[in-house]
């Protein structure tokens, strides 16, 4: 079984913001695979997918991005999912606007609902796709990342969909090693 979790914060007032592209992407999949999003009493939604033979749940934490490890770690412990079998989905102030990459492990790297998801795990080795929103120096790091996307940014971000959701797919099939040469 293998889980795949968006990041975001649960809310009218954050859709389609920067911080929200996790659950952007996770929607976009769900969508592709005609699933929809439950309430869960893992804090969060949550839905089951089978792609070939494997079991995939799919988690939006609704605890909001600080808190994201909380949603994680009941999932996993509840249908004990090895933690190399975790795929994060977020975003990253360090790429540039749709750019995707793929890690096998790694640090927090100033990311909050990273720190928490490795906090409650007590690990580092999951797997993450970063998803690029960019970042303007002249805005504070809190504000542009609740802040809307550009419409040159959300055409990028548009255009990186199909990119990202052939990504899971792989990830999902594959090994984290060859999807990360595929598509870094």
């Amino acid at each position: 079984m293998k889980l795949i979790v968006g990041l975001g914060n649960p809310g009218k007032e954050y859709e389609n913001t920067r911080h929200n592209i996790g659950f952007i992407m996770i929607d976009e999949y769900a969508n592709s695979e005609k699933v929809i999003f439950t309430k869960s009493k893992f804090k969060g939604e949550l839905t089951k997918i089978i792609i070939g033979n494997e079991q995939v749940l799919l988690l939006k934490p609704t605890t909001y991005m600080n808190l994201s490890g909380e949603a994680v770690l009941a999932v996993k412990q509840f249908y004990d999912i090895k933690t190399e079998n975790i795929l994060i989905i977020y975003d990253d102030l360090d790429l540039p606007a749709g750019k995707i990459r793929l890690k096998q492990k790694g640090s927090a790297g100033g990311h909050k609902g990273i720190k928490s998801i490795i906090s409650c795990l007590n690990s580092e080795n999951f797997h993450r796709l970063k998803v690029g929103i960019d970042r303007d120096e002249r805005i504070p790091v809190v504000d542009y990342v609740l802040g809307r996307f550009t419409k040159e940014q959300w055409k990028n971000i548009i255009d990186a969909t199909s990119i990202s959701l052939n990504a899971i797919d792989e990830w999902i099939k594959n090994d984290i090693n060859y999807v990360m040469n595929k598509y870094n």
